[in-house]
């Protein structure tokens, strides 16, 4: 009697052994992940081992409405109206999670009357930028150099819409000094549909946030990767919002 009970507690003892056993081999996986994926959180941390690896970011159409060579510059808002977004950029190499450094990010995208500065007449109705650019505006264009933790910010706006796309962000990542250099990721960047809904109810987008004719379900562009490509956003304590995001690039051969 005595030697089942003791069979009995040990059976049990074991099976909470290897549970708790199981359950921190599972933490030390997703945290060790999310350090190498997030550049600031990972500073200090120890190296992965090299079973994990990070994810290669979608490639995505460049769109007609891209300009090189523009401004170098963390701030690209020039008082277009709208809600102001943080956007904070981590470029890391896809194959050893590594934060790139110097890494040269460039975005663009439209303001909230869906309007790409540069193309301001072809993004009301005209032909869509195949000749060039239409005018010398600027606004949320601009490039920024990553830090020693592969992290690029820029002040910018929510976008607005257009017709036949859903919300979106373009975006470049070049690995040279010339900020035209060699292209080693071209993509888009988007946002979960219910929260530009919600934003949409405010000003200035209230106006045309009815006729809004393309989501992310429905866009064609969105379907090629587009998921892999979401912006994690949070409110900030001002009336905006930080979207933060992961892009895992291939270096040159």
């Amino acid at each position: 009697m005595l030697s089942h009970a003791s069979d009995k507690e040990e059976d049990l003892l074991n099976r909470k052994n290897f549970i708790r056993a199981s359950g921190l081999a599972v933490t030390a996986l997703v945290t060790g992940t999310w350090k190498a994926l997030d550049p600031e959180r990972a500073m200090g941390a120890e190296p992965l081992a090299s079973a994990v690896s990070c994810v290669l970011t979608p490639e995505q159409t460049e769109g007609p409405y891209y300009i090189a060579r523009e401004k170098v510059r963390r701030n690209i808002r020039e008082k277009r109206p709208g809600i102001p977004l943080l956007l904070k950029l981590n470029v890391v190499d896809a194959a050893t999670c590594e934060p790139i450094k110097k890494a040269a990010v460039d975005i663009w995208h439209c303001d909230a009357g869906g309007i790409y500065s540069g193309f301001q007449a072809a993004s009301v109705g005209g032909a869509p930028g195949s000749s060039g650019p239409t005018d010398k505006a600027t606004f949320l264009r601009g490039i920024q150099l990553t830090n020693g933790h592969g992290l690029a910010q820029f002040q910018t706006m929510y976008p607005g819409w257009y017709r036949g796309r859903t919300v979106h962000i373009h975006v470049k990542v070049h690995l040279a000094s010339d900020p035209v250099g060699h292209v080693v990721h071209t993509g888009q960047l988007y946002f979960q549909d219910t929260l530009t809904s919600r934003v949409y109810q405010r000003s200035p987008y209230k106006g045309r946030a009815a006729s809004r004719d393309t989501f992310n379900r429905t866009d064609g562009i969105f379907q090629q990767g587009g998921a892999q490509s979401m912006l994690t956003v949070h409110p900030d304590k001002k009336g905006g919002y930080v979207a933060t995001i992961t892009l895992g690039v291939r270096r040159a051969a």
